[in-house]
């Protein structure tokens, strides 16, 4: 017997055995879960690939009209939107949809580690990604000529209520649909916000009607006010900041009372 399983008094060995303390579990968890979806080629595709050729091809090539400026200024904060959007919402409904259709999430959800524990490593995993994202965008976005202004708290405030708005609709439909079905309408949502959330069309090129119900989106909200406080040097975009406040609350409560483990 060693050391460490030396009996100490009746019924008392060292090391203790039991669970490992929660906020140790939880890191635990979002260090493995951000390895897995760094791994991923198809992830990596989604989070790192898109963002970057898309704002790269648009600020170099004249294809879509973005107004007076450089395309880089109009283009940098929605593409910023997209990548958030591509790993909170595209990415974690994917990935967390498979898990569960594998029994992965079920078998999770027997061990110490709390359910809730367990969606807030995924979500600690997703922010970490988001971050890297964040900056390789912004190095690129600056070697392409961009000149950013505005609020830089506001700016975090957007990015954190709309990483909150996509988690809670992409678990949303991870933990109701079948893997399959997520995989689909996950990639479809992807590609139809990319085309009208105003990411690289500006939302004045659309129809009035459609403007209107367009700009309720949460890919618009945060595009746009990404695009107040970047390029227009906005404070603080309030009705941007209520729209996905509002997408937020449903989408994480709904998440929150269907999500479907098994």
């Amino acid at each position: 017997m060693s050391a460490t399983e030396t009996q100490r008094g009746t019924g008392t060995y060292a090391p203790s055995p039991g669970a490992a303390p929660l906020p140790r579990m939880i890191a635990t968890q979002a260090a493995l879960e951000t390895k897995m979806l760094l791994r991923n080629g198809e992830q990596l595709l989604l989070t790192v690939v898109i963002p970057t050729l898309l704002l790269v091809l648009f600020s170099a090539v004249d294809i879509v009209d973005t107004g007076s400026g450089k395309a880089v200024d109009f283009l940098a904060p929605g593409i910023l939107a997209l990548a958030v959007m591509s790993t909170a919402f595209t990415g974690q409904a994917i990935a967390t949809g498979f898990e569960r259709r594998y029994g992965v999430l079920k078998r999770l959800g027997g061990s110490p580690l709390p359910r809730w524990g367990l969606m807030t490593a995924k979500t600690l995993s997703v922010l970490v990604t988001e971050v890297l994202q964040v900056v390789l965008l912004t190095v690129i976005a600056f070697a392409l000529g961009w000149s950013p202004h505005g609020n830089p708290f506001a700016v975090l405030l957007l990015l954190v209520l709309g990483t909150a708005a996509f988690s809670g609709l992409g678990l949303l439909m991870a933990g109701t649909l079948k893997a399959e079905a997520t995989l689909a309408a996950a990639n479809l949502v992807f590609l139809l916000l990319l085309v009208g959330g105003g990411v690289i069309v500006p939302l004045d090129k659309f129809p009035d009607a459609a403007q209107s119900v367009l700009g309720l989106l949460p890919i618009s909200a945060l595009s746009d006010g990404l695009r107040d406080v970047l390029q227009h040097g906005a404070a603080m975009p309030w009705g941007d900041l209520g729209i996905l406040a509002v997408w937020a609350v449903v989408g994480l409560g709904a998440a929150g009372r269907f999500f479907r483990w098994e």
